[in-house]
């Protein structure tokens, strides 16, 4: 294979990586938010605080904040949705972790509409992988695989409540 197309397959796996890192990141922000008793936004408003006036500090990448700020902002539904998909479990008695990653991904699977369903699924279970429990990884692909199954009527009722406001 030419040189250009050996290397486009490595170009295009920087941006999943920086995207992974950047979930991974959010959950981590959401992990601390919710162990300090803080807001999503308000924790993530104090790194962008601290990033701008410190030089040796990353910034959030953008995803990152993005993510955290849409968790915050949709906390409600996007727990409720959890939570009715929990079998014997209640979301408080869930390891911290995994609640933070269920909440990523749901928000992906309600929000972020340039993520692909299986690919929001996929990168949660990876998260729970690194981050969790052995049990961890099934029991995050079995409660996503119930909420992708009402994900498209959620999505449509949003969609028509939109486009009834305009």
């Amino acid at each position: 294979m030419p040189d250009g197309k050996a290397s486009k397959p490595g170009r295009r796996s920087q941006p999943l990586k920086g995207r992974h890192s950047a979930r991974k990141r959010a959950v981590d922000l959401l992990f601390e938010a919710e162990a300090r008793g803080m807001s999503p936004v308000e924790l993530v408003d104090v790194r962008t605080a601290l990033a701008e006036s410190n030089p040796d500090v990353a910034p959030l990448h953008p995803y990152t904040a993005g993510v955290a700020r849409g968790v915050a902002e949709h906390a409600a539904h996007i727990d409720e949705l959890i939570t009715s998909h929990l079998q014997a479990w209640t979301l408080d008695r869930l390891p911290a972790v995994d609640r933070a990653i269920l909440r990523v991904a749901v928000w992906e699977l309600l929000y972020a509409e340039d993520v692909p369903e299986p690919v929001a699924v996929d990168e949660a279970v990876e998260l729970a992988k690194e981050l969790s429990t052995d049990d961890s990884p099934g029991f995050v692909n079995g409660v996503l695989g119930q909420v992708m199954l009402v994900t498209p009527q959620i999505r449509a009722a949003a969609q028509a409540v939109r486009g009834a406001g305009t």
